[in-house]
């Protein structure tokens, strides 16, 4: 059972060092919370390792009117199975205009020899502020 808490307690680390990253622009710390085979699935691109998750989210510019973003991540359910577990979480992200969008990551989860990677992150936006300073994304 310590085990066990001490996974899940590993794993809501990863989903917190993967939104601190993202939103200090640090992709290349993000990219690490990947497995070497590990897929980053979100609208209109899933790049495969870390190399490439950290390139896809480098690119292009951003909206200059974009000094503050905070990704929020609640209620994550997290199933665990051995070396592989599973978790489901809703996001919402705020910018320095207010609220910006919202969805659910849903993340298959490897253990490596480093910690608790992703082994497949899914990001599903369920709701745009008309006004997002992000680039508009396909919802569902």
């Amino acid at each position: 059972m310590v085990e066990l808490a001490a996974d899940r307690d590993a794993i809501r680390d990863l989903l917190a060092r993967y939104t601190y990253n993202g939103d200090r622009g640090r992709v290349d710390e993000l990219a690490a919370c990947f497995a070497d085979d590990g897929v980053l699935e979100y609208p209109g691109a899933s790049p495969k390792g870390p190399q490439a998750i950290a390139a896809s989210l480098g690119s292009g510019t951003g909206d200059p009117r974009l000094t503050f973003v905070r990704h929020h991540i609640t209620n994550p359910l997290i199933t665990i199975d051995g070396n592989a577990a599973t978790a489901r979480s809703y996001f919402a992200v705020h910018s320095n205009f207010g609220p910006d969008h919202s969805g659910t990551y849903d993340d298959r989860l490897t253990r490596t020899a480093a910690g608790w990677r992703f082994a497949h992150r899914r990001v599903r936006i369920d709701w745009q502020a008309e006004g997002s300073l992000f680039r508009p994304m396909t919802t569902r």
